[in-house]
């Protein structure tokens, strides 16, 4: 059974920490977090500290904090034999003291605490230095999912990268609409049937073949229309950058 610390309490702490809970490969022996409220879930189950001065010797440390704040917290693990792991997708393995056993254990969901992540459908980015620590990071991947990937630093900011663009800036679309949905006085749930269609071709057919719209059809009336429709400076300019490169992607005349 592996031996797991963990660093952190936020969204990603916690998730990882439900999913490793009821694990008979895995056992999280210590919860380490800055905020003694933060850290209360964690205090019937665990051992738990607010400081570095009394870690507990692990297999694998998950370094699960912000990533402004991997390095300096990494510093604390220079003097253990165990792996040192971050699950950041932007940041480098190199952020890591080089002293150390160091990885990578990534997992590709964006992650909420009102929401239950099932991991074994969420694939796991994994990276190490040394083929022993690429079996033991395998090893705790596979415990909870059933997509293991491993990635270099550069592959993984490029993917974290796409996720930016097909999660976060998709989201505030979403809301952008939802905004729009309001003063017109409808409810955004409408487009609920449109949304999980979209998403489900996204993810059957390529993504190329599946755009639609009045950019693609160069549907210059619709756009105009449309535009006159928004209020928000900032809306129409978004319109307007998005619609242009639907048009260039496609090869349509401005």
């Amino acid at each position: 059974m592996l031996s797991i610390v963990l660093i952190g309490t936020g969204n990603v702490a916690q998730q990882l920490h439900a999913a490793m809970s009821n694990n008979e490969e895995v056992k999280i022996i210590q919860v380490i977090g800055r905020d003694k409220k933060k850290l209360a879930p964690f205090n019937n189950s665990l051992k738990t500290a607010t400081g570095y001065e009394s870690i507990a010797d692990a297999d694998i440390y998950i370094i699960a904090v912000n990533d402004d704040s991997i390095a300096t917290v990494s510093q604390h693990f220079t003097n253990k034999s165990g792996l040192i792991v971050h699950t950041s997708g932007s940041m480098p393995l190199s952020v890591l003291p080089t002293s150390a056993r160091r990885g990578v254990f990534y997992p590709l969901q964006t992650i909420s605490l009102d929401r239950k992540i099932d991991f074994s459908e969420v694939p796991i980015c994994i990276e190490a230095e040394k083929s022993e620590d690429y079996k033991l990071l395998k090893e705790l991947a596979n415990a909870i999912s059933d997509q293991v990937q491993i990635m270099t630093s550069d592959q993984r900011k490029a993917v974290h990268l796409a996720a930016v663009f097909v999660n976060n800036f998709t989201n505030h679309l979403y809301h952008i609409g939802n905004e729009i949905c309001n003063e017109a006085g409808v409810p955004f749930t409408i487009l609920n049937q449109l949304i999980l269609e979209t998403a489900k071709k996204a993810t059957q057919t390529p993504v190329l073949k599946a755009q639609t719209g009045p950019a693609i059809r160069n549907d210059k009336h619709t756009m105009k229309k449309h535009s006159e429709l928004l209020n928000n400076k900032d809306y129409r300019e978004i319109y307007s950058v998005l619609s242009n490169s639907i048009q260039k992607t496609h090869g349509k005349k401005l």
